[in-house]
């Protein structure tokens, strides 16, 4: 068995991840607390910079499905599936983490508010995208109906983002991305990078393993096809009597 020069760069990003989440860590417990909420407000590094790279995952999905239109190249498609799946899992982090930040601050730990509803509508939509892959088998069908169903999805992240500003409910407004300018200290937006950094580098891990794994089950997939290609329990026979014909 040899080491090929991909593992060799999946091994180096793997290893940068899990060196960025350190300094992360680090920097986040270095700048002083936040005025207003204390220390709750270290989750920010964790919850924003969750929803931003979940944003970019499921742009890549789009870029994925919108080339497999284009070059019916499934190795596209394979992009598209790989980057749904880590956005879904930030998406899922970013609400977990918004639930725990969110007990102290308003005393409950989910509430009626437009951002969190939207953002469960975005979360299980790409669900949805995921369970479509799974209900077919006939993977140029299942690439063809994914693009589109990804293509289609990635209305909902603008309406996530602004709905803080079209309806002003408990959720406060955006800190970073705002109309007007970024509301954040100097220190604490140190620690928001690091975060950024940190979890950009592990989704681009996760996304370059399971592209990998899409490649894999691809061949799988093309290897089944063939008729050629004998199948467990082709080996099996029916039991018969001694003797019988």
């Amino acid at each position: 068995m040899t080491v090929t020069t991909q593992d060799q760069r999946r091994g180096v990003l793997d290893v940068a991840a899990i060196v960025a989440i350190a300094a992360a860590v680090l920097v986040a417990f270095a700048t002083p607390p936040e005025a207003t909420q204390g220390n709750v407000a270290r989750l920010f590094n964790i919850h924003v910079p969750s929803i931003l790279v979940a944003y970019l995952c499921f742009g890549l999905t789009l870029i994925g499905g919108t080339a497999y239109l284009v070059t019916r190249r499934l190795r596209f498609d394979h992009l598209a599936v790989a980057a749904a799946e880590v956005g879904v899992v930030f998406t899922g982090l970013t609400m977990l983490v918004g639930m725990i930040w969110a007990k102290p601050i308003w005393g409950v730990y989910w509430t009626w508010s437009a951002r969190l509803i939207l953002t469960a509508v975005m979360f299980f939509g790409y669900l949805g995208y995921l369970a479509l892959r799974r209900a077919i088998d006939d993977p140029i069908a299942r690439a063809r109906r994914a693009a589109v169903f990804g293509i289609i999805s990635i209305g909902i992240i603008p309406i996530v983002h602004f709905s803080v500003l079209w309806w002003r409910d408990v959720h406060q407004p955006p800190t970073l991305l705002r109309p007007d300018e970024m509301q954040i200290d100097g220190p604490l937006l140190a620690a928001f990078l690091a975060g950024l950094v940190a979890s950009t580098l592990v989704a681009a891990a996760l996304i370059v393993r399971r592209y990998r794994l899409a490649a894999r089950e691809a061949e799988l997939d093309s290897l089944l096809a063939s008729a050629d290609v004998p199948v467990a329990g082709d080996a099996v026979t029916a039991p018969t009597l001694d003797g019988a014909p």
